[in-house]
C-alpha cells in the first residue's frame, strides 16, 4: 500500500474517481476535502500509483477500522472502471422563494451539540457526542433557527463530503424547513464545487 502525499498526484486521483461517480462517491468526498485544505487531517492509500484497484482515504496515521472511521473503493482496474461521466453530477436546486417568517439560516455552535447529540440515531454517548463536535469545527453545517437563535432543523456534512445528520424538531415538521435546509446545503456545496449526497 502507497500513501499518497504529492498534490499532483492527489488532484490526478480526483479527477480518475470523478469519472466512476456515483461509486467512487465517498471516496471521492473525502480526496476533495483533502485536495481542499484537508480540514480532517484525512490521507489517501492506494494499492499501486497510478494503476491501482483499490483507493482508502482514513484519519492521517490510521489503520482500517479505527475509531474515526474510513472509505474506501474497491474496482477491477480503476482506471479501467472509469466511464461513467466527465464530471460531478449536479443538480438544479431552486431556492426557496422565501422562508417563513422569523426563520432564518445559520450556523450551529458548539453549545448545540448536546441537542444533536440527543437527536441522532447513533447519538447519546460520549463518543458519538466527540464525533459530532468534531464535525462541527472542521466541515460544513447549516441549521435553520428561529428568531431567538434556537435550531428547528439542521444538516451536517461529514469527512467525506456525505450529508451525515439531518433532523427537524418533531414541533416544526411538515413545514417544508428540511426541504429549505437541504436546498440551502446543496447550493453551498456545488458553490465549492463539491456533489452534495447523503
Amino acid at each position: 500500500m502507497l500513501i499518497l502525499t504529492c498534490s499532483t498526484q492527489l488532484l490526478r486521483l480526483e479527477g480518475i474517481l470523478r469519472k466512476s461517480l456515483p461509486s467512487t462517491l465517498p471516496v471521492y468526498g473525502a480526496v476533495m476535502n483533502i485536495n481542499r485544505g484537508n480540514p480532517g487531517d484525512y490521507e489517501v492509500v492506494v494499492d499501486s500509483w497510478p494503476d491501482f484497484g483499490a483507493v482508502l482515504a482514513r484519519r492521517r496515521g490510521e489503520v482500517a477500522g479505527g475509531d474515526v472511521g474510513w472509505a474506501s473503493w474497491f474496482g477491477h482496474s480503476a482506471r479501467g472502471r472509469c466511464q461513467m461521466g466527465s464530471g460531478a453530477p449536479r443538480w438544479h436546486c431552486p431556492l426557496p422563494s422565501r422562508l417563513e417568517s422569523g426563520v432564518k439560516v445559520a450556523s450551529l455552535s458548539p453549545l448545540h451539540v448536546d441537542l444533536l447529540n440527543k437527536t441522532w440515531p447513533y447519538g447519546g454517548n460520549a463518543r458519538s457526542r466527540a464525533y459530532l463536535a468534531d464535525l462541527l469545527e472542521r466541515f460544513p453545517h447549516l441549521s435553520l433557527q428561529d428568531a431567538a437563535g434556537q435550531p428547528l432543523c439542521w444538516t451536517l456534512t461529514d469527512q467525506f463530503g456525505a450529508g451525515t445528520h439531518g433532523y427537524t424538531l418533531p414541533s416544526h415538521r411538515r413545514r417544508g424547513l428540511m426541504q429549505a435546509a437541504l436546498t440551502f446545503s446543496a447550493r453551498r456545496a456545488q458553490n465549492r464545487g463539491f456533489p452534495f449526497y447523503g
